[in-house]
């Protein structure tokens, strides 16, 4: 098992660190399936009160290991590698702890998205948000979209989707994407005693309360990513996406059909 996603547990808070700093904590398959484990883990710790996810270096994560792809043999089709992700991430939903976000530096496309279904983000000064899929082809396929929808309307998620823009600390926390931006040097001191106030705080109360939010907030995600799934493989097996990959690689003009 890879060490770039390490857990650590003291006292009833558990800390994820995503640590492939040179890279910008970008992920490929084998961290995927440490954090997805780490998860498994932590469904089975009832004394782990809150979670903690930050990353070393100089950002959350920048997203996929674009140097990865096709790199790491598996004999999974592209179907059930996104099943496989979809199943992974979606265990923060069984977490009784909530999950608090450390946001630096870039946040972007998969970590974005898996940022976005976890309970709390607080972003640090200067902090980078961003979906790049279109520009490699892709849709966001991991949730982002409809969490994006309901924090901010057609509009916003639009723009950043269609687009690829970047999204500054600060617009988004008009959004409500993130909760709080703090000083650089003060987050992952702000996130950890938010983290242990919830974790001093009474089980039950926490319990339920996560509960009411959940219902009212997950059913629509959990359709969106069902749409994701088949969507991105559709797209995986389209003539416009050859097309894109065609074009690249020759250096021209793409010439798509819609098809």
């Amino acid at each position: 098992m890879t060490d770039k996603v390490q857990l650590e547990i003291v006292g009833a808070v558990a800390t994820i660190t995503n640590h492939n700093p040179e890279k910008h904590n970008a992920f490929d398959d084998e961290m995927d399936a440490a954090l997805f484990a780490i998860f498994a883990e932590l469904k089975q710790r009832p004394d782990v009160r809150a979670v903690v996810w930050r990353g070393d270096g100089k950002s959350f994560s920048s997203g996929r290991d674009v140097a990865s792809i096709g790199t790491q043999k598996t004999e999974l089709s592209h179907h059930e590698l996104m099943r496989r992700g979809h199943r992974g991430i979606q265990q923060v939903w069984d977490l009784d702890a909530p999950v608090f976000v450390a946001c630096k530096g870039w946040v972007m496309g998969g970590s974005f998205q898996r940022a976005l279904l976890c309970d709390v983000r607080i972003a640090a000064e200067g902090t980078r948000f961003r979906l790049p899929e279109l520009t490699h082809g892709v849709i966001p396929d991991t949730g982002g979209m409809g969490v994006l929808y309901e924090m901010c309307g057609p509009g916003v998620v639009s723009d950043l989707v269609l687009t690829g823009r970047v999204m500054e600390a600060d617009e988004a926390l008009s959004h409500g994407i993130v909760s709080r931006v703090v000083p650089a040097d003060e987050l992952d001191t702000v996130v950890r005693e938010a983290a242990e106030q919830v974790a001093a705080a009474p089980q039950m109360t926490v319990k339920l309360a996560r509960e009411v939010i959940r219902h009212l907030a997950i059913p629509p995600v959990r359709s969106s990513m069902a749409d994701e799934l088949i969507y991105q493989t559709m797209v995986n097996k389209s003539a416009d996406f050859a097309e894109f990959r065609a074009a690249r690689a020759e250096n021209r003009p793409a010439h798509y059909t819609g098809s």
